[in-house]
């Protein structure tokens, strides 16, 4: 498996990965001008087929944020959700970023498990925060806590 950054003529494949992994994808569109607008945006892939990405980028001074994380289902369970998400908080720490973001559907044990285990922490519970009426969970990892 090879991580890489991400380049246009991996859209349609990230787009098929969003819509097979969330309930309500990011639109080709939005997830083109977060490329434009320069976001972090990796994508691991095997045999040359893209299988999963991260999207992260600074959301404010000193704070990172990931805003999507996905793997083709049919990859799922050999670590390439950590490698990415590893490699995103490498980015962030080398750029001096102590803390990192990121909101996750509450409901969704696989995903808060999989951020917990990495270190991320729950901060807060926000009623309502997706279209579907969903609760989320705003979780952060401090980036010292990854030693080198």
């Amino acid at each position: 498996m090879l991580i890489r950054e991400f380049n246009p003529s991996d859209l349609a494949r990230v787009y098929q990965i969003e819509v097979e992994s969330f309930s309500n994808p990011y639109e080709v569109a939005i997830l083109q001008q977060l490329y434009d607008i320069g976001a972090g945006f990796l994508v691991a892939t095997e045999d040359g087929d893209v299988v999963g990405y991260i999207i992260f980028w600074m959301k404010e001074e000193n704070l990172g944020h990931i805003i999507a994380l996905a793997i083709d289902r049919k990859y799922r369970g050999q670590h390439i959700a950590t490698r990415l998400l590893m490699m995103a908080v490498t980015i962030f720490r080398n750029m001096g970023v102590p803390k990192i973001t990121l909101e996750v559907k509450s409901q969704n044990t696989v995903a808060v498990s999989f951020y917990k285990k990495f270190g991320f922490e729950i901060d807060r519970k926000v009623p309502n925060y997706y279209e579907d009426g969903s609760d989320a969970y705003v979780m952060f990892f401090k980036t010292d806590s990854i030693k080198t």
